[in-house]
C-alpha cells in the first residue's frame, strides 16, 4: 500500500487517465479515498483496488485501463446511459455475464460514440452491468452488422 506523496501521485495519475479515457468526472468516480494501488517492479501502478476487489488494469502497451467488474459498475453509476454501454439481447444476457464474447447480432443498443478498441460496459435490460470488454466494431457497426464479434468480452459479471 502506497503511503504519502506516492499515493497522492498515484492517485493523481489514474484520476488524469479515467478522465482521458472517460471523460471529465470519470477519475473521481472510480476511484475513491481508501483504494489500493498495486505497482509493478518499476514502481509503475498496475492495477487500483478497492478491498478485493479490482477496479481497473492499466494496459503498459498503450497506458488505457481495462475495467473490472467493480470499475464497470462505478463508471455507468457515474455516466448517463448510453455512455460506454452495449445493451445485450436479454436471451443471450447469461452468457455474456459468463464472459462469452458478444456478437453483432445480439447487440440491442450501443453508444453511437464507440470506436473499436474502446472499453466497454455490457449491460442488460435496467442498467444492469454483466460484463466489461472491449469493442471490436463502432457503436454504430454493432447495430448495423448481423454477424461477428463486436465486443470481445474481457470480465463476465457472474
Amino acid at each position: 500500500m502506497l503511503t504519502g506523496a506516492s499515493k497522492d501521485s498515484a492517485e493523481r495519475q489514474v484520476r488524469a487517465i479515467a478522465d482521458f479515457q472517460f471523460g471529465r468526472g470519470a477519475g473521481a468516480a472510480l476511484f475513491p479515498p481508501g483504494c489500493r494501488y498495486v505497482r509493478s517492479k518499476t514502481r509503475r501502478v498496475r492495477q487500483v483496488m478497492i478491498g478485493e476487489e479490482r477496479i481497473v488494469t492499466l494496459r503498459a502497451q498503450d497506458g488505457r485501463f481495462t475495467l473490472g467488474i467493480e470499475g464497470a459498475r462505478r463508471l455507468a453509476a457515474a455516466m448517463p446511459a448510453p455512455a460506454y454501454r452495449v445493451r445485450i439481447a436479454e436471451e443471450v444476457a447469461e452468457y455474456i455475464a459468463q464472459g462469452k464474447n458478444a456478437f453483432a447480432k445480439h447487440i440491442a443498443a450501443a453508444d453511437p460514440e464507440i470506436r473499436p478498441g474502446d472499453e466497454v460496459i455490457l449491460v442488460r435490460d435496467g442498467d444492469e452491468v454483466i460484463a466489461t470488454g472491449e469493442a471490436v466494431l463502432s457503436g454504430a457497426e454493432m447495430l448495423a452488422f448481423n454477424y461477428g464479434v463486436a465486443v470481445n468480452v474481457r470480465k463476465g459479471g457472474k
